[in-house]
């Protein structure tokens, strides 16, 4: 079984071949990067929340809030960032859905394709998902509607199981592929830019489909998906595979009888390298929640995409990354 590439500090040919050298490009870049094995570095959508004040701090001055289309200029001002990541629909899907659909208004017209003889983009929409096990025929609707939006990436969080999985999978895929996502699109072929044929031929999930523009992520971070964690991993159709590092810290905290916390960092450890192991063994790209101090490890053990707080240090934090990988600063210098 082919393993997945160490990115950092040695730089293969694979991963230092420019991306028109993989073939015709993508609508969804991260379908290339991720088949040129290319490490992949996205930032969170930025947001008019407000920092917590410190305490004894001045208050912050009053700064008026950015319009939806303001927030998604700022995101794809930042040109080193293959992606606009949103988890706000986790928890509150129906509030986190009103938003966000605000935002992809304010995506759409903010100029997101590259300029160029290519219809591409700068950075696509990646957007986490409510858990599906729970109750599918409201997984099926919720993933539908965020696919109408011009998603290009759902998330699946808390996967517990290879079946779960292969339903979310399913749920992104047209009947034409053996799929269950409903007939309605929405406005995703003007989104992209095309006919509604062409969008039906498109709008199908990478790998399975070479041609496809749909890329799924999942993410396990429990300790029933870790006991899976092989099986899940073997499921063909993950575009990457993550431990939900932030999750699962809570997961291996406890709390004695005098209420003392306790970390058990090394457990913590040991989970984020089972699902990285899973993911060589299964050859499928792992990723991970960096910042700025951690991203140079986790690249050298193997991780390869990476979620990045919006913000300074969440910027510096792209910039190291790709340097580490051998990439270009920006897109626009490495579609060239």
């Amino acid at each position: 079984m082919r393993r997945l590439l160490l990115v950092a500090p040695f730089v293969t040919a694979a991963v230092a071949a420019p991306l028109h050298a993989q073939g015709a490009p993508h609508l969804n870049p991260l379908v290339d990067l991720l088949a040129a094995r290319k490490p992949v570095f996205g930032l969170y959508a930025p947001s008019n929340r407000r920092p917590p004040a410190r305490p004894g701090a001045p208050p912050a001055p009053e700064t008026p809030a950015k319009s939806p289309a303001q927030l998604a200029t700022d995101a794809l001002a930042q040109g080193g960032s293959d992606y606009i990541f949103d988890g706000g629909m986790e928890h509150d899907f129906d509030a986190g859905y009103t938003s966000f659909t605000e935002f992809a208004k304010g995506y759409w017209s903010a100029e997101p394709f590259a300029s160029g003889g290519v219809r591409r983009l700068r950075q696509p929409l990646v957007v986490k998902t409510p858990e599906i096990a729970p109750d599918p025929i409201k997984a099926r609707a919720r993933i539908a509607q965020q696919l109408n939006l011009g998603v290009n990436t759902i998330v699946f969080v808390g996967v517990e199981s290879a079946e779960e999985v292969k339903q979310g999978l399913a749920m992104m895929r047209p009947a034409s592929s053996g799929g269950t996502r409903p007939d309605d699109v929405g406005a995703a072929p003007k989104l992209w830019g095309m006919s509604e044929q062409d969008y039906r031929a498109k709008a199908d999930l990478w790998p399975l489909n070479p041609k496809g523009e749909l890329v799924n992520w999942s993410i396990v971070e429990s300790k029933a998906g870790l006991a899976r964690i092989r099986e899940i991993a073997a499921v063909k159709g993950i575009g990457v595979l993550f431990p939900g590092a932030g999750t699962l810290r809570g997961v291996f905290t406890t709390t004695d009888a005098s209420g003392k916390r306790a970390f058990d960092e090394a457990g913590w450890e040991s989970a984020i390298q089972s699902v990285l192991a899973a993911c060589k063994e299964f050859n499928v790209a792992c990723g991970y929640p960096a910042g700025l101090g951690d991203i140079e490890l986790r690249m050298k053990q193997g991780f390869s995409v990476f979620v990045i707080g919006w913000g300074e240090n969440g910027f510096k934090t792209v910039e190291l990354g790709r340097k580490l990988a051998g990439r270009p600063a920006t897109n626009a210098e490495e579609w060239r």
